[in-house]
């Protein structure tokens, strides 16, 4: 057996802590990822770097804080959208160019949403085959009256096809990835799977929904759920169950506002920098290393994934930057006395340093309210109270003094507009002179328009 593991890193699309049967859901059927979690690691405490899309996927890649990268907003959005002159700066090192350096095969199936021009796609950054489509199945054209160029489906940097049919679209992405396996199945490999379930508009197969008791969403997570079952039934057939690490995560939490999502037990959702926006559930497992039935309380982030994969795979970590990501090997391997090397994490909302979490304690100072971000001054321990339910800012006065301190700090390196501090240790987004969107609408070609023409944007 190689030295080197095969690496599979499956990241939803906006999933909430609570929607699987491991993390206490009670209405989403999710029997795979339940067995994947029975038969490794469950993390309890992890946390994407950021509560929304293109942020927090360029925060996993790289290992850094979306400020470090420049990556925190995007001359105004939150997102990247369709045509933007915005990317992950090709100067960046991410997992997948750092697994390439070492003789890794690499690929990436799904939604990539870190910048659409050419000098931004996969294919630029350490990936030698791209399928998918590049950002956010909302921003193609749904409705026949959409102003949105048609959704594209790319190969590599091609466009392979416009609008394609989106309730095949998760099978055609396990396909791809299984087609990825065999072919290297002689070879260490590293496959990004970035679904595009459980984003809004929710369109999925038949079948699910005939079982599902959550409506499209549980259907969705149910197809999810079937995706696992494929590539781990694919590893075991090809006998590479035992050298690969298979990582099953989510970029940020559920939107929680009706369509079916949750991300009980935690306050928030999506877009927040309560628990709900950035806690996510996240399982790994890999059986020649980690014991069957682990679970982990340590506090840990996405961004510790990039300087843990390429520590496994026997790589190095770029010397000439800064890097946040810790490594986090012996935590995945639950060997014994392992304690996290993340003292803190940070919840950044656009360039807004909005919290700070230390150990069991975390302190808002700001928060979005109805009338935009507000000052919050709150303090929750998170091992008593993981709803965030009660403030203990003022009976804790040393503890609140001490993170104010450190978050002060971590102005000063990164920066932060709500107290106008530029950050003194960061790097430039990348950008192009000139951008345009990858299709144009065009009235006589034959779209394929959705079967339920639905208008929901996520």
């Amino acid at each position: 057996m190689s030295d080197q593991p095969n690496i599979i890193l499956i990241n939803c699309d906006d999933l909430g802590y609570g929607d699987l049967g491991c993390y206490g859901s009670d209405i989403n059927q999710t029997p795979y990822l339940d067995q994947m979690a029975a038969d490794g690691i469950q993390f309890t405490d992890f946390y994407m770097g950021s509560p929304v899309c293109s942020p927090s996927r360029g925060a996993m890649l790289t290992g850094c804080y979306p400020p470090r990268i420049g990556f925190a907003e995007f001359d105004g959005r939150w997102v990247l959208f369709p045509g933007q002159s915005l990317g992950l700066n090709p100067a960046e090192k991410t997992v997948a160019s750092l697994l390439k350096d070492v003789g890794y095969a690499t690929k990436i199936v799904g939604k990539w949403h870190c910048g659409d021009q050419k000098e931004f796609l996969p294919t630029r950054h350490g990936f030698d085959s791209y399928y998918g489509i590049p950002y956010s199945n909302d921003m193609g054209r749904q409705t026949p009256d959409d102003k949105y160029p048609p959704l594209p489906l790319l190969l590599d940097e091609d466009v392979i096809q416009e609008q394609p049919d989106q309730v095949s679209v998760t099978e055609r992405y396990v396909e791809e990835s299984v087609r990825f396996i065999r072919a290297n199945q002689d070879t260490p490999f590293f496959l990004y799977f970035a679904h595009m379930y459980v984003h809004l508009p929710i369109y999925p197969p038949d079948r699910f929904m005939r079982e599902s008791e959550n409506g499209r969403y549980g259907a969705a997570v149910q197809a999810i759920d079937w995706s696992v079952g494929v590539l781990l039934d694919e590893l075991k057939r090809l006998g590479l169950d035992e050298n690969t690490l298979v990582i099953f995560t989510s970029d940020n939490g559920s939107r929680a506002r009706g369509e079916g999502g949750s991300n009980k037990p935690l306050r928030g959702t999506k877009g927040t920098t309560w628990e709900g926006g950035q806690r996510v559930p996240c399982i790994m497992r890999w059986p020649s290393q980690i014991p069957p039935g682990s679970v982990s309380n340590q506090l840990v982030s996405a961004i510790d994934l990039c300087p843990t994969l390429v520590e496994l795979a026997g790589g190095e970590m770029p010397s000439d930057r800064i890097i946040d990501g810790k490594n986090i090997s012996s935590l995945i391997r639950n060997e014994e006395g392992a304690i996290t090397p993340r003292e803190t994490f940070l919840y950044y909302l656009l360039h807004n340093l909005m919290a700070i979490r230390s150990g069991r304690w975390k302190l808002h100072t700001h928060t979005v309210g109805k009338s935009g971000i507000e000052v919050c001054n709150e303090l929750y321990d998170l091992v008593a109270d993981i709803g965030e339910t009660t403030n203990l800012y003022d009976q804790h006065p040393d503890i609140v003094a001490d993170l104010n301190d450190q978050m002060d700090i971590y102005r000063k390196d990164l920066g932060d507009d709500l107290t106008s501090t530029k950050g003194e240790n960061t790097r430039s987004v990348g950008r192009v002179d000139s951008s345009d969107t990858l299709t144009h609408y065009d009235p006589d070609h034959p779209y394929i328009i959705a079967m339920y023409d639905l208008k929901d944007r996520g």
